[in-house]
């Protein structure tokens, strides 16, 4: 194994990586396992082979071009988990369109600015769901739909959107005026259309294939374009660090509109003839935990608090989920108590760490199912192949000594080719040399081991002292009362910053901040311990689970009624 001085690391390159596109990847694994299962969505009881799954995606992809889609043109899809949402990732790819994923939790504005953004010429779309009208806020967006005939959409707001498909259920329901259902759209493709053998002649592995909107923590959306290279190797070797094998069966309950349920889900699972299981629509514990026995699962995807949702469900000990071996925990930073618990409960022995970004495709460094334990619940794992990270001083670009801290870098296949219409934004976050700066902090150790320690801008500078608050909230998670915590800076008028935890109690449980401050006192350093000290029952995130820290800092500033303090 090598030792590292220098915090740089670059992967192993024995294995080569795939330069065919998606479709042509999925038809070869569908010959080698045609009668196997690809395909399970629980809530709409629907269940494919690789043959059916490979005949229903041609389908969809005959019936796309016959739109009049071409390749390289844009379609979105605004939607939950079903079995339309692979389709469409398949047929998308086979096609040569680009698939454009529209976060289920845009309202109005958010989704004009989407579409108008890459010009998408066609939307898919869930009609509602539970309180979301999908199809109301379109007719808002463009009332121009009524008088519309199918296809023929030509909306002020939207100008180059021409075709509106919702997705039905099982073709019941009331019609929609100006919009064409999904299963409609279906009758009019063809399995065996020459078409697609044509296209297929066409394409390149170096296409893009799909945009995904940076999850806008901070700031407004970026649309990051990805190629069929980019994440169908990583797909490739996400499964390959998993151990995934023709015999998996893969709970995702993770969204697909993300890379974490698109890649690290979808294409793990079939790049490597294994199966896709489906949940739920969206994240939901206990559906979780009932399809991870019923289906007899051997993996399981989640951020860090779905997993404390199904481990803290009041029912979790009614469920056999001796059948799970591995997984992914990614999304946000993992609690080592939850890893912990997650490998003795859950039985995920072999469950790994992944850490990404959605512009590199996502994953860059991974712990392995053999990744010692010690090591698995304390770093994300090492580089992964054919790629490379250093971790440098932001303000002076050297590349920093092991153990050190500073900003980690990403260079190889799996970097976008860039955001979607904005070269400049692009150039900011790519430098000329192709390493792609993720405004994480880290550190690397000996064996290349990386530990994500924050973001750039999370860290609090208080009284001239760096406060990292990943440090903080691992250490408060060690208290037996604490079930999730976040960390953040709020102004402060003597130190500059001072730091504040929110913290959610186990169920049951009740905690003041007194026993907070004297579980840390004598254990951290004085300007560690949090100032100001909120229970609350949820923190802000996006649909995805990432945490919207600075929505906790803004809701601070206005409770305590402070502003932001005077530099020099």
């Amino acid at each position: 194994m090598a030792t590292y001085t220098e915090s740089y690391a670059r992967g192993d390159t024995a294995q080569p990586l795939i330069e065919q596109t998606i479709g042509a990847y999925f038809d070869a694994m569908v010959e080698r396992f045609p009668d196997r299962e690809a395909l399970v969505v629980v809530h709409q009881q629907r269940r494919y082979t690789y043959r059916q799954l490979q005949a229903e995606s041609n389908r969809l992809a005959s019936a796309l071009l016959r739109l009049g889609l071409r390749p390289g043109d844009r379609i979105g899809i605004w939607s939950h988990n079903n079995a339309e949402w692979v389709l469409m990732q398949l047929a998308t790819a086979k096609a040569g369109l680009v698939l454009v994923n529209i976060n289920p939790a845009y309202r109005v504005a958010e989704v004009e600015y989407a579409l108008n953004k890459v010009g998408c010429r066609a939307l898919v779309t869930m009609p509602r769901f539970k309180t979301s009208d999908y199809i109301g806020m379109l007719r808002e967006l463009a009332p121009e739909l009524a008088q519309a005939a199918p296809g023929a959409l030509r909306a002020a707001r939207l100008p180059q959107l021409e075709h509106v498909i919702w997705i039905d259920v099982e073709g019941q329901g009331a019609d929609e005026p100006g919009l064409r259902r999904f299963s409609d759209l279906m009758k009019m493709g063809d399995p065996a259309d020459a078409q697609l053998a044509s296209v297929a002649r066409l394409l390149t592995a170096h296409d893009p294939i799909n945009i995904q909107f940076t999850s806008g923590t901070t700031g407004f959306p970026k649309g990051a374009t990805l190629t069929h290279r980019n994440i169908l190797n990583n797909g490739y070797f996400i499964g390959e660090a998993m151990k995934l094998t023709e015999a998996d069966r893969l709970c995702i309950p993770v969204p697909l509109y993300h890379c974490f349920g698109m890649v690290l889900g979808n294409l793990a699972c079939l790049t490597h003839g294994a199966c896709i299981v489906y949940p739920n629509d969206a994240f939901e514990p206990l559906s979780v935990l009932q399809t991870v026995e019923q289906e007899r699962c051997t993996g399981l995807h989640g951020v860090p608090t779905m997993f404390i949702a199904e481990l803290d469900h009041p029912r979790f000990r009614e469920f056999d989920l001796s059948t799970l071996r591995t997984g992914i925990m990614a999304g946000s930073p993992c609690p080592i108590e939850v890893m912990k618990r997650v490998q003795s409960e859950m039985h995920m022995q072999e469950v790994t760490i992944a850490y990404g970004m959605t512009e590199t495709s996502p994953v860059s460094c991974q712990s392995r199912t053999d990744t010692p334990l010690d090591k698995r619940v304390s770093t994300v794992g090492q580089v992964q192949p054919h790629l490379e990270v250093k971790i440098i001083d932001p303000e002076s670009g050297r590349i920093v000594k092991v153990g050190e801290r500073g900003e980690l870098c990403t260079r190889g296949y799996s970097v976008m080719q860039g955001y979607w219409g904005d070269p400049a934004r692009t150039a900011e976050a790519i430098d000329a040399e192709g390493w792609m700066h993720t405004g994480d902090l880290a550190t690397m150790d000996e064996e290349g081991y990386v530990n994500i320690v924050g973001r750039i801008k999370d860290m609090v500078i208080r009284g001239g002292e760096n406060v990292y608050p990943r440090e903080i909230e691992e250490f408060l998670y060690r208290h037996p009362k604490v079930q999730d915590v976040q960390v953040v800076g709020v102004p402060d008028p003597k130190y500059g910053e001072e730091l504040c935890a929110w913290i959610v109690t186990k169920p049951g449980q009740t905690l003041t901040d007194e026993e907070v401050r004297a579980f840390c006192k004598g254990q951290i350093a004085h300007y560690k311990i949090p100032r100001y000290i909120k229970f609350v029952d949820a923190f802000p995130m996006t649909v995805t689970g990432k945490i919207q820290k600075f929505k906790i800092r803004e809701a601070m500033k206005e409770e305590l009624g402070l502003t932001e303090a005077k530099t020099a």
